[in-house]
């Protein structure tokens, strides 16, 4: 039996979420979206959602922004808890680990990241904390 998956309950990411199946996990032509799942650090129940990416080499780089919020979003603190997590990206879905990227990786990789999302400039400008970026590499095969 396979366990259930909780989607993200913020309207506009369970949408995306749902635009991201029924396109073939292609629901915005020009950006590289994928579906990230965690394990509920509190719940303990498998959490899904939505978010941007790039690549630097194997990893997938993800960006903690929660939109520019003062607070990490649940995601980023679940991974915290339990790295082991799975990707979607396209049709492909796989196992990965997950962690924070150190001081020197975020410093070379934020540039690529606000070209690729230049919304994420501003919210780095909207808080206080420091977004934290994280790597993402694939640790088995494709379901």
């Amino acid at each position: 039996m396979t366990e259930e998956i909780h989607d993200n309950p913020v309207p506009w990411i369970a949408d995306h979420i749902r635009r991201f199946e029924e396109t073939g996990g292609r629901p915005r032509p020009g950006v590289a979206d994928l579906l990230l799942t965690t394990r509920g650090r509190k719940s303990g129940l498998l959490r899904r959602t939505a978010l941007a990416y790039i690549r630097d080499g194997d990893a997938y780089v993800l960006t903690a922004s929660n939109a520019g919020s003062d607070r990490h979003p649940a995601w980023y603190l679940n991974l915290l808890t339990t790295a082991e997590v799975t990707l979607q990206v396209g049709a492909a879905t796989f196992t990965a680990t997950a962690r924070p990227a150190t001081a020197a990786e975020s410093a070379r990789l934020w540039p690529a990241v606000t070209a690729a999302m230049p919304s994420y400039a501003a919210y780095r400008t909207a808080t206080a904390r420091e977004i934290p970026l994280v790597l993402v590499t694939p640790t088995g095969g494709t379901d």
